[in-house]
């Protein structure tokens, strides 16, 4: 399992049964609305994290300037997406777990 993206039920991150499973309280919440896609999510990053004015809206981008931001927790609320392009949602995952290889951050919990 790793380190980087950690997946917990609603139930369970409002109960916070575990110290393991909590979400740290200064989690950034991601925002996308009712579709979970690549426009969703790196507009919901963008508009979460301030990405510069030089961010160009591709995964590249989204990249260099999340691991040049401060972001350390993101929480990622599935529970209202009533459609998930599972495609862009795994390479999202995969920019992530890349980030955190190589820079200790940024970790997701991603609550569904």
């Amino acid at each position: 399992m790793s380190n980087a993206i950690h997946y917990i039920n609603k139930n369970h991150a409002e109960l916070k049964a575990t110290e393991h499973a909590s979400i740290p309280e200064q989690a950034i919440n991601i925002v996308v609305g009712e579709v979970l896609d690549k426009a969703s999510l790196l507009i919901a990053l963008d508009n979460t994290l301030s990405f510069p004015d030089y961010f160009a809206h591709n995964w590249d981008s989204a990249w260099d300037c999340l691991t040049d931001s401060d972001a350390e927790h993101l929480r990622l609320d599935l529970t209202d997406v009533q459609q998930i392009n599972n495609e862009d949602f795994e390479v999202f995952k995969s920019m992530i777990e890349d980030a955190y290889r190589d820079f200790g951050r940024p970790q997701l919990w991603v609550v569904g």
